[in-house]
């Protein structure tokens, strides 16, 4: 693996790590904008899903209803935090794998009919998914008055889930 794309990694794994904390301390039917907290966590989820690669050659998961990833839009399926958590997992697991076989000079490229670079799509990425975890996070503390253990640069993690 070249250095940018391992530099990547880390910090694309930290994110996730941090999805998964705020997925266990937040109040999943808090209203964000009119719609439940947990619709926010699904959209960020399939947004790194689907734009972290290559929008244009995306496939939506077998359990997703036509609208679902935008939370103003109504929607009847429910999903609970343990099928929140697996499709973090897996996605987690996809996009490993994409920046182990990613080089450092791909990320300049267009994938296949996407209008930015593979860096542009891992940096709205990360603009995308952070920003998400702390709408969440926001909410936790304003709800509970502890803040969300975060892992940093370091991408350190512990069992604990708030910062005593």
């Amino acid at each position: 693996m070249n250095d940018v794309c391992r530099m990547i990694k880390k910090q694309t794994i930290t994110n996730f790590i941090n999805m998964e904390t705020a997925i266990k301390t937040y109040d999943r039917n808090a209203p964000v904008c009119g719609s439940p907290a947990w619709r926010y966590v699904y959209h960020a989820i399939h947004s790194a899903d689907k734009w972290f690669f290559n929008p244009a050659k995306f496939t939506e998961p077998g359990f997703h209803e036509n609208g679902m990833d935008n939370p103003d839009n109504p929607c009847n399926k429910v999903l609970s935090n343990e099928q929140l958590l697996d499709y973090l997992h897996k996605v987690r697991a996809k996009t490993e794998k994409y920046l182990d076989e990613l080089s450092d000079e791909e990320l300049d490229e267009k994938p296949d009919g996407c209008e930015y670079t593979r860096l542009e799509l891992i940096l709205g990425q990360f603009r995308h998914i952070s920003s998400h975890i702390g709408m969440i996070n926001g909410q936790t503390i304003e709800r509970t008055g502890k803040f969300p253990i975060f892992a940093g640069l370091d991408g350190k993690q512990t069992d604990k889930l708030f910062d005593e």
